[in-house]
């Protein structure tokens, strides 16, 4: 009889703990602010006015091909050719729209490759970063700095931040559920106006975990 007990019990230990650790859409973001879904990057590069004129020629304007889930942002049908000392990468997307500085997002795998050791970084935080030769349709540039790899992070609005006790910038660690789940640590928030709550990962790092565009991911409370 105790056996019994015992053995009712941990069953329904662990089918709590399967539950916790595999969140489903039924209990979306919108249910529970900690469910976070998943958005997976690949290589791509975001170009300043500037290297948009050198590369596609002057004047030259991003077709849209593709809205992405952030308000406002898109995958653009162009693509350039990136170069580094070991060797080069082609087709990799251009992102829109246009920014103040032109920044290439890369993977650790895309660095041995190219022969470039990206640092992690945040978007936009491009000093002492390595350059690499970008090659377009129309000319080729050579940058000194601005490439990256992207430090994995959440993307929300700041009320929805407001509502789990984080704040902009702050870091948490997220619960990935699945035969390949596990913990991410150092996941930095990034709480902004007409932002979609969003993680954003490389594609190393969703291979790692076994994620895909749209699973879904806890946020780990304190």
């Amino acid at each position: 009889m105790i056996d019994r007990i015992v053995a009712e019990v941990l069953a329904q230990g662990r089918a709590a703990a399967k539950e916790a650790a595999a969140p489903t859409a039924a209990a979306g973001p919108e249910a529970d602010p900690a469910l976070v879904p998943i958005g997976v990057s690949n290589r791509h590069i975001h170009l300043s006015r500037q290297d948009m004129d050198a590369l596609f020629g002057p004047g030259a304007m991003l077709t849209r091909k593709k809205a992405m889930k952030q308000p406002g942002q898109y995958a653009a049908e162009e693509t350039v050719i990136i170069r580094g000392a070991k060797g080069e990468i082609g087709k990799v997307r251009v992102l829109g729209p246009l920014r103040k500085d032109t920044q290439v997002e890369i993977s650790i795998a895309d660095g041995f490759v190219l022969g470039v050791k990206p640092p992690l970084r945040m978007s936009g935080k491009l000093g002492d970063t390595p350059g690499i030769e970008i090659v377009g349709p129309q000319g080729t540039v050579r940058k000194d700095s601005g490439v990256i790899a992207a430090m994995r992070h959440i993307h929300m609005l700041p009320e929805t931040a407001a509502r789990l006790g984080l704040a902009n910038g702050d870091e948490v660690s997220v619960l990935v559920g699945g035969p390949r789940g596990g913990i991410m640590h150092h996941v930095v928030i990034r709480a902004a106006e007409a932002s979609a709550t969003e993680m954003h990962i490389d594609v190393e790092e969703a291979n790692a975990f076994g994620l895909k565009n749209d699973d879904l991911v806890r946020i780990l409370r304190d």
